[in-house]
């Protein structure tokens, strides 16, 4: 059994996975106070996420975690390379935390302000570094034998900066339907109303980032090599296509569905055509690190799959178990009513 290609399927699972469910906080976030008209609707729209934001934020630790046991060289090197964007990074959903935490503890209404807009800015960079972060992988870094020759001003060239705003609109859009299947009134019409804005908008960045991927990249390589794994691009295409179909028809959690489903295969769609490099190198392809000059032995890879097979489904039954508890709508009278309530 090839473990090393077992660990970079899990690995890839694990941040699509996390994209979807952070993804929605992070849109929610950029919108909340866009959406929010008074302090009611915001406490509303925090509340729609407040008992599961923390725990989406597992499948991101999961994903450091395995990129750490299985891939350590990579972790090491991303680590150092990307040193400063992985800061910001982590200060932002620092931030963004402490803000959900705090604001509703706050009496004046100038400092919820404050906090309102910590709010969207905290939850903004992480999606834009997230993007910008990935599509420097995706074309590769600037990196040979002698290590790093790039910046992290570099990271901002355009294609990064590209594939980062459809990152943004990709989570704008999330969060917008995941407030219109959670919310009841006139802030479920607003977010309505939004993601069938911003549709449009995330369409016709998705294809300028599918066109620009074959110019700035080698991710179409492995299509190309194996046309049956077309299917999955395609398929990423038609869900974004099936969110609007559904907003038409009134079908908002299908709708949320398929944008869950979008996310999902958007990220498959990256990962499947990084294979088998894990950072390539744009300088010298022999310093691409791969999944197989990268990773742990084949003995711990065994280990981690076994403790894998264990813990993970565990981790989601109970995710499916929390979503199932609070799929309740939430509404102002819920939050007026509710003192612990965010």
């Amino acid at each position: 059994m090839d473990f090393q290609i077992t660990w970079f399927v899990l690995w890839g699972v694990l941040w699509a996975v996390y994209f979807m469910l952070d993804g929605f906080v992070l849109g929610a976030g950029m919108l909340h106070r866009f959406l929010g008209k008074n302090d009611t609707d915001r406490r509303v729209i925090i509340n729609t996420f407040g008992p599961v934001w923390d725990g989406n934020e597992v499948w991101l630790i999961t994903a450091g975690g395995a990129t750490f046991a299985a891939f350590p060289t990579t972790y090491a090197l991303m680590f150092s390379y990307l040193y400063t964007a992985l800061l910001l990074l982590l200060f932002s959903l620092i931030v963004r935390g402490v803000c959900f935490e705090l604001r509703g503890k706050m009496e004046s209404d100038s400092l919820k302000g404050v906090w309102d807009t910590t709010i969207v800015v905290a939850s903004f960079l992480p999606a834009l570094l997230f993007g910008v972060a990935f599509g420097n992988i995706f074309q590769g870094l600037p990196m040979d034998a002698a290590g790093y020759h790039g910046t992290f001003f570099s990271l901002l060239n355009p294609f990064g900066l590209l594939t980062g705003v459809l990152f943004v609109l990709l989570f704008m859009v999330h969060g917008a339907l995941y407030l219109t299947v959670k919310t009841e009134g006139d802030l479920s019409a607003r977010a309505l109303a939004t993601a069938n804005r911003l549709w449009p908008v995330l369409l016709v960045v998705a294809a300028v980032f599918l066109i620009a991927v074959y110019p700035a990249t080698r991710l179409y390589d492995n299509y190309l090599r194996v046309p049956l794994l077309l299917a999955v691009p395609l398929l990423a295409v038609a869900s974004l296509l099936a969110i609007r179909i559904n907003t038409a028809k009134g079908k908002l959690l299908t709708a949320f569905a398929a944008s869950c489903l979008t996310i999902l295969l958007v990220v498959a769609t990256g990962i499947i055509g990084l294979f088998p490099n894990l950072i390539p190198s744009s300088l010298d392809p022999a310093a691409s690190l791969t999944i197989y000059n990268s990773s742990s032995s084949q003995y711990t890879l065994k280990i981690m799959t076994a403790v894998a097979l264990i813990f993970v489904p565990i981790v989601i039954a109970y995710k499916i178990w929390v979503y199932r508890v609070f799929r309740a709508k939430v509404t102002s009278q819920d939050v007026l009513e509710d003192e612990h309530s965010y």
